[in-house]
């Protein structure tokens, strides 16, 4: 007598379609978001100053911090990442730390007009002169003894390269010595009101107003 084994049947996948279409909408979500998301990243690689960088200064990549921000249409005023780093750029106007490089504060050749010169400041000097600063160099010409002619911008726009700190025990209390980046076509008027004697004073240029 032969024996029938029974008939196993396959169980068959069943998907329920309510499923199936949340997981599409899941799906569309996220695909969604991220369109977004690479849709408003705007932003454009640029260069800022690691330091204070001042006039004169060779550009370098040691100076510069590369950072990604949104400029809008103003990105080609300002350095983006490339090789022009290579071909020795120098910096024609003040870049403080943390500030965008601006194209038109880079340049060839306009820093090697200047030079650097001490002056010695009597009396404490502005609280915003710092280095970087740009200030006018006004001189009071010595007409006697304690006389002085009315006081007169000999340099403007000169660059605060640093304040020179007083060593030594015969350190001046009464004065502060700056070194300074003048036009080389100032430097003997300088040099001349030292010698003679003149009063000088750095005055800060375009100081922001303090609420």
């Amino acid at each position: 007598m032969k024996t029938t084994r029974p008939t196993r049947t396959r169980r068959r996948f069943w998907v329920d379609p309510r499923f199936v279409i949340g997981l599409v909408l899941v799906a569309a979500s996220i695909a969604g978001v991220g369109a977004i998301v690479a849709g408003s990243d705007r932003t454009t690689a640029v260069y800022t100053a690691r330091h204070t960088l001042t006039v004169g200064d060779q550009l370098r990549s040691a100076d510069l911090v590369e950072s990604r921000v949104q400029l809008g249409g103003t990105a080609d005023l300002y350095l983006v990442p490339a090789a022009d780093l290579q071909r020795g750029l120098l910096v024609t106007q003040t870049i403080l730390a943390g500030e965008l490089v601006a194209r038109s504060a880079v340049g060839q050749a306009s820093g090697r007009d200047v030079t650097s010169v001490v002056v010695d400041v009597p009396g404490r000097l502005a609280a915003s002169i710092v280095a970087g600063s740009v200030v006018d160099i006004w001189s009071a010409r010595a007409t006697g003894p304690s006389e002085y002619a009315p006081p007169t911008i000999l340099v403007g726009q000169a660059v605060v390269v640093r304040i020179v700190e007083p060593t030594g025990i015969i350190a001046a209390d009464n004065g502060q010595s700056v070194e300074m980046l003048v036009p080389k076509a100032s430097v003997g008027a300088v040099l001349e009101a030292i010698m003679n004697g003149d009063a000088l004073a750095i005055v800060p240029v375009n100081t922001p107003v303090v609420p």
